[in-house]
């Protein structure tokens, strides 16, 4: 290995570490700079001092020499333009320090995974759903009429007709034979198709303002990146709902406002319609993600969305995850519903809830979701 791929490679390390490090921090505040719907995203990392030149000229003398007074700057002299005095007051604290460096998707979920110690998943069904895709990569001498070549055959036959002299420029008439003809020839390869689907779905009412929605945002961006390096495709689907439900884009879905009431369960009767419609329980790992402040118009509505978790949604998942965001208008009431009517503790129970206080309580609850490893 060269001089300089060594120095990368310890650089790398050392981008690694700061990442592990600070990646709590991150995730709490959420620093990531960038292009995130790619496949890297750029993180700013502290306290990295890289070494470096400065030039000076030569003609004006060394420290301590020429002209001047205590205190004048270095790179002026009498007659020559110097630096301009700089503005606001002297201070004692080093300055911030930041690099801004590139981490591709693959390894920031690695270390996500070292740095919250998340088991990794076990999926269910169809884990090995691939596609067979055929693609014509080369030319053979054998084949059925239905692939021959014309272009390959015409050119291997004025190639044969030349070398044997039998070539006449005046008639150029060139009759292929059989050792002539090529047929355009396939190679099969297998494509992974998405075999798991996450299912976003978030309370867009009055209660709902801007800050739980950003933890909202922070915390989804985790999630799939973890679930992303657990399976080969991964499907996301995005459902708001204030007293009813729509389907909705991922710009649509961290961006929308709205003011009506609450009906939680038209957020289910919708997720599960494209359970059903979309994605088979015996081939799919399902993993829908409900975020809300705990608010729901009435306890009828809350037996109706017990009712479709317990004979319908939670059968169907790997896990159901609720995130309660904390909010100063919402009340946190279905919280204290779920926990009436399932066995959040026993460990088989796959109806997961977290309690998100505010940006610092990120951390734990993605461990909360993720660390069930199913």
């Amino acid at each position: 290995m060269s001089r300089i791929k060594q120095d990368h490679s310890r650089f790398r390390d050392i981008v690694r570490g700061k990442v592990r490090d600070n990646l709590k921090k991150y995730i709490s505040k959420g620093e990531l700079m960038g292009k995130q719907g790619g496949k890297a995203v750029k993180i700013p990392i502290p306290q990295i001092d890289l070494p470096r030149f400065r030039f000076s000229t030569q003609d004006g003398g060394g420290v301590g020499q020429g002209e001047g007074q205590p205190g004048d700057s270095l790179g002026s002299n009498k007659g020559q333009p110097g630096e301009e005095p700089g503005e606001g007051e002297a201070g004692q604290n080093d300055g911030e320090k930041a690099l801004e460096v590139e981490v591709n998707i693959e390894e920031l979920a690695e270390i996500l995974g070292e740095a919250l110690e998340l088991p990794k998943i076990e999926p269910k069904g169809g884990t090995s759903i691939v596609a067979q895709k055929d693609k014509y990569t080369s030319i053979r001498s054998v084949g059925p009429d239905s692939l021959k070549h014309f272009k390959r055959t015409y050119k291997q036959a004025l190639k044969r007709t030349i070398s044997m002299g039998q070539f006449n420029p005046s008639a150029p008439i060139i009759l292929p034979i059989k050792d002539d003809m090529r047929y355009r020839s396939w190679s099969t390869s297998s494509v992974p198709q998405s075999n798991a689907v996450v299912i976003y779905m978030m309370d867009v009412s009055g209660s709902m303002g801007e800050a739980q929605k950003e933890i909202v945002r922070i915390e989804s961006f985790w999630i799939n990146t973890w679930l992303k390096s657990q399976y080969k495709g991964i499907e996301t689907r995005y459902i708001i709902h204030d007293a009813s439900a729509k389907e909705v884009d991922e710009h649509t879905f961290f961006h929308t406002r709205e003011s009506g009431g609450t009906m939680i369960s038209s957020a289910y009767n919708l997720a599960w319609d494209i359970i059903k419609s979309d994605y088979p329980p015996s081939d799919w790992n399902i993993y829908p993600f409900h975020f809300s402040d705990g608010d729901n118009w009435s306890s009828d509505d809350t037996r109706d969305c017990i009712s479709l978790l317990r004979e319908h949604i939670i059968p169907a998942s790997n896990q159901f995850s609720y995130g309660q965001v904390e909010s100063h208008y919402g009340s946190g009431q279905f919280l204290r519903d779920l926990n009436k009517h399932f066995a959040l503790d026993d460990q088989d129970c796959t109806l997961v809830c977290s309690e998100i206080k505010n940006k610092e309580g990120i951390v734990d609850s993605i461990k909360e979701f993720l660390g069930g490893g199913r």
